[in-house]
């Protein structure tokens, strides 16, 4: 459930930059599976999915054979690093660009940044997800676990649900790498303000329950204290 309602208010997130009913040109870096990828396909975008990970590239093919003529044409998919776009497009190519779950598995991130932000056109959308660093301690507060919380004060590092170490990253840092990279912050939210600890295996709501936890989330990643305590941030930079 959990990674259904964070694509959902991501998707709305990016839309909201760009008039309704505009076909955006879109490169998803680090796409996993592909299910924001196919999502973006069925709303009428062309998607370009990027993914080192062999297994993952597969799973999100056998994904995509199973859609319809019309959206298969759409998406593209390609076995790749983020850290090597220039090798795969040309500059201004895209209207958007996804970086999501992806910045804490980079070490040095600021040349990847600077790359992905060369291939948006002016205008362009640079859409970066993140685990909050300023907000560590919350996950671990919340699960009663206090001894993991008070570790999580002074650290941007954790592992995550794979029993991966990686970093968290902290909404100051992005914000002036975004503006030495000519994509300077257009606007930011929290996302999974209140359902961090949900199980992705919990199945959805009815439609009625999951539009009020939607908007619930939504009204919170929009809205001070709320969203600077949200387990991931949602940075949208824009190409000048």
């Amino acid at each position: 459930m959990r990674q259904e309602l964070v694509g959902r208010q991501l998707d709305e997130q990016i839309a909201a930059r760009f008039p309704v009913g505009q076909r955006l040109r879109i490169l998803d870096v680090g796409m996993g599976q592909g299910t924001q990828a196919l999502r973006l396909a069925r709303a009428g975008h062309t998607v370009t999915g990027l993914e080192s990970d062999a297994a993952m590239l597969r799973v999100a093919r056998e994904s995509l054979a199973g859609e319809p003529e019309g959206i298969r044409e759409r998406v593209r998919l390609i076995e790749g690093d983020g850290r090597d776009t220039g090798v795969h497009f040309l500059p201004g190519s895209f209207d958007v660009v996804l970086c999501h779950g992806v910045l804490m598995y980079v070490p040095e991130p600021d040349p990847m940044l600077a790359g992905l932000a060369r291939m948006l056109a002016p205008g362009g959308l640079l859409s970066l997800l993140v685990r909050n660093a300023d907000a560590l301690a919350m996950r671990s507060g919340n699960a009663g676990d206090w001894g993991a919380a008070l570790a999580a004060f002074d650290t941007d590092s954790y592992t995550n649900r794979l029993g991966l170490p990686v970093r968290a990253d902290r909404l100051g840092t992005l914000t002036a790498t975004l503006a030495g990279i000519a994509a300077p912050l257009h606007a930011w939210y929290g996302v999974r303000v209140f359902t961090d600890n949900v199980s992705n295996d919990v199945e959805l709501p009815e439609a009625a329950e999951l539009e009020r936890i939607l908007t619930v989330e939504d009204r919170a990643g929009r809205t001070d204290p709320y969203r600077g305590v949200a387990a991931l941030l949602h940075l949208c930079g824009v190409r000048g």
